[in-house]
Formats: structure tokens, C-alpha cells, sequence
């Protein structure tokens, strides 16, 4: 197989999310969970956002001319971020993975990142084995939840939508969570009226970007957590990132009727901080190679 790879354009969308639906329902199918994605419409229109958004760096892989997969880097914080990776199913397991994966860490290298991370998908132990062997660490398991929002509110934690005069202070919690800022990513989510603040004691002690698979969440204690949790009003996509580790707001998860439909594996290459506070990470980092 003659293969090209690319930088990828808004006129790819069709094609690559085509070849990212077929590629999560192929391989949630084969081991009995559900697909990522619930159409193809919905993922065309998420890599459509990711094409045209000039904080991603976007590789597509081209063989005879027909566009056979795609891979991503969110650059907009210090820590990039890989994914949706996705190979059209026929044209898996003959090493093309391994080439969009080695052409994201190239770009991540070039621009200087200080360090990748990704979510990998617990049960697909291919993958798992090629970012290992390409240099990623397995940091933690990460769980999937879904199901009804539960509305529920805490006393003393007032959670509201994030406004851009919010920036700084989530900015700093994110910093002293993490180690970094991701007021890139926060902006985006301020924009489209996604992100959320919660307040205790009269100060900002937390913030979300969405509680959702695509969104990214910051707090000083597992309280601000549970309260953003509890005023959310959806799980966009196919349900919200929790670390497992995490006993206390894992437990409330189950308690207030919530699923676990699956483990992910979060991976890093480069530098990494283990969390100082309760975090959710986000999925825009992920895999179907």
C-alpha cells in the first residue's frame, strides 16, 4: 500500500469523519460497548471543528488518492494533546497508526511542546501496545460515565456559567491542579457558552469546560467536583471522564444512578505532574488505530 501523509484541510471533513465513525463503531462493536460517536453526521461535524480550528494540527493519511485515516494535536495549552486517531477499518493493523501517531510527536518535538498526553481505550490493547512501545507512560484508568444528570446542587457551592473575566482564576487553578494552563481551551469553551464556574466561600475553587467526554474539568476539592457534576444539565457525547482513583466522587457517580460504561487509559510522553487536586480530564485524545 502506497501511502501519503498530509496536512489536513476543512475539505477533508466528510471523508475523515466518515473513516472516524466506521472506525469507533468497528472497534466498540467487536468488544460489545457502544460507539463513540452515534452517527456519522456527528462525527464529520466534530472533525469539521477540529479542521477548521487553527489551535489543531491536523495529518491525514492519502493512499491512491482516497483518504484512508487522520490524526490530530490540540496545541492551544503547553501540554498538547493526540486525538481523534482513526484508520479506516480494512486498512487497519499494517502499520499506519504507528505512522500518524510518529507524525504527531514529530510536530509536537518541532513545536516544542513540553509534553503529549492521550486517553487510549482500556479494552483495545493493540493500541495500548503501540503508544507504549512509541515511548507513552500509562499514568491512570479513567472512567466513562453516563446516564441522567442528577441536579443536584451542594450547600455552599454555587456553581454558574464562566464568563472571560473568569480566566485568570481558573487559570490558576488549572496551574496549581496540573502544573499548566489550558486558558486556550477554557476561551473556546467561554465562547460557546460551555464552561462553568463553581464558587465556594466567595472565591472561584473550580471550573469545567463541559461535563462531557470532550471537556476538561479543575477543582480545589472533590466538593467542587460533585457540585459541578450535580448542575450539569447533559453529558455531551458519550458520557464524562472520571480518574478511578478518585473513591469518593466515583462512589457519588453510582449513588446518584450514574453508568460506568467502560475504562480509557490516560498516557504521556514528556513531562508530566501528577495532579495536586481533583481533576477530569478531557477526550479530545483518543484512539481507533
Amino acid at each position: 500500500m502506497s501511502t501519503v501523509l498530509r496536512p489536513g484541510t476543512p475539505t477533508d471533513a466528510a471523508a475523515c469523519g466518515a473513516i472516524c465513525y466506521d472506525a469507533f463503531r468497528a472497534i466498540g462493536t467487536a468488544h460489545n460497548f457502544p460507539p463513540d460517536f452515534p452517527s456519522p453526521d456527528v462525527a464529520i461535524g466534530v472533525l469539521a471543528m477540529l479542521l477548521a480550528h487553527p489551535g489543531f494540527y491536523s495529518v491525514v493519511a492519502e493512499s491512491d488518492g482516497r483518504i484512508i485515516g487522520s490524526n490530530f494535536l490540540d496545541e492551544r495549552s503547553t501540554i498538547a494533546g493526540v486525538g481523534p486517531i482513526t484508520v479506516d477499518p480494512q486498512k487497519q493493523n499494517r502499520g499506519l497508526g504507528g505512522h500518524l501517531m510518529k507524525n504527531v510527536l514529530d510536530r509536537a518535538a518541532g513545536q516544542n511542546a513540553a509534553g503529549v498526553r492521550l486517553l487510549q481505550a482500556g479494552y483495545h490493547n493493540r493500541s495500548l501496545c503501540l503508544y507504549t512501545k512509541l515511548g507513552f507512560r500509562t499514568r491512570e484508568p479513567i472512567s466513562v460515565f453516563r446516564g441522567i444528570p442528577p441536579r443536584q446542587s451542594l450547600d455552599g457551592y454555587e456553581v454558574r456559567r464562566a464568563t472571560a473575566a473568569d480566566l485568570s482564576a481558573c487559570n490558576q487553578i488549572c496551574r496549581q491542579v496540573h502544573g499548566f494552563g489550558r486558558a486556550g481551551e477554557l476561551r473556546d469553551a467561554i465562547a460557546q457558552n460551555g464552561a462553568s464556574v463553581v464558587e465556594h466561600l466567595g472565591r472561584i475553587t473550580g471550573y469545567t469546560t463541559g461535563i462531557a467526554f470532550f471537556g476538561h474539568s479543575v477543582a480545589e476539592t472533590n466538593r467542587e467536583l460533585m457540585a459541578l457534576i450535580g448542575a450539569a444539565t447533559d453529558f455531551g457525547g458519550p458520557g464524562f471522564l472520571l480518574p478511578t482513583r478518585n473513591h469518593e466522587v466515583f462512589n457519588w457517580c453510582l449513588k446518584a444512578g450514574l453508568k460506568l460504561m467502560f475504562q480509557m487509559t490516560l498516557m504521556t510522553v514528556g513531562l508530566y505532574s501528577e495532579p495536586a487536586a481533583p481533576y477530569m480530564p478531557s477526550v479530545l485524545l483518543s484512539d481507533r488505530a
